[in-house]
């Protein structure tokens, strides 16, 4: 199963189709970040403001703690807000990324176990034990790449469980924190 001069000129085309697909796909992970930052630097403008005003207002200590306190929490639940937001801008450009490797990465496996076959088919007579250690060199290929690509999904779904985690967990302690300063 040679290639020819069409079935070159294809592959080559379909390379370049997905290059520019995923170029698309990363500047708009770009434009989404760039959002996401231009949306939080108004918010925390805004809120500056707000703050430097409720200052200027405090008559006493007691004042000033409460009011640091009441501003505690909502700025960790902003930070986590934003974090999660960030998080999910890379994660969904990542799994584009991630699709184009693996629907390519098939396409090259199916390329090769076809040639592999077709080798086969038109193997001297004699080379039966060649032919066997190649197909079953393929063959262990291909599980250590689904091998791979398991333990790469399986170490994604941990980080963003860890992730959730310690996202909650630094809400929750602001919650703590605000009640006792309240206290």
């Amino acid at each position: 199963m040679a290639l020819n001069a069409d079935q070159l000129i294809a592959s080559q085309k379909a390379s370049l189709e997905t290059l520019f697909g995923l170029t698309t796909k990363a500047f708009e992970g770009v434009e989404k970040l760039v959002e996401l930052n231009v949306t939080a630097s108004k918010a925390a403008l805004s809120e500056v403001a707000g703050t430097a005003k409720a200052v200027m207002g405090v008559k006493d200590a007691q004042e000033l703690l409460a009011l640091q306190a009441s501003l505690f929490q909502p700025l960790a639940e902003k930070t986590a807000a934003y974090s999660r937001h960030l998080y999910d801008i890379a994660q969904g450009t990542s799994a584009e990324f991630t699709k184009a490797f693996e629907a390519k990465a098939a396409e090259t496996q199916a390329t090769i176990v076809g040639m592999v076959d077709s080798a086969s088919k038109n193997a001297p007579a004699g080379s039966e034990t060649a032919v066997a250690m190649m197909k079953s060199a393929v063959a262990a290929a291909n599980n250590a790449f689904e091998s791979v690509q398991k333990a790469v999904k399986q170490a994604s779904d941990v980080a963003e469980a860890n992730f959730t985690a310690v996202s909650t967990q630094a809400v929750n302690a602001a919650k703590t924190a605000t009640a006792k300063t309240k206290r």
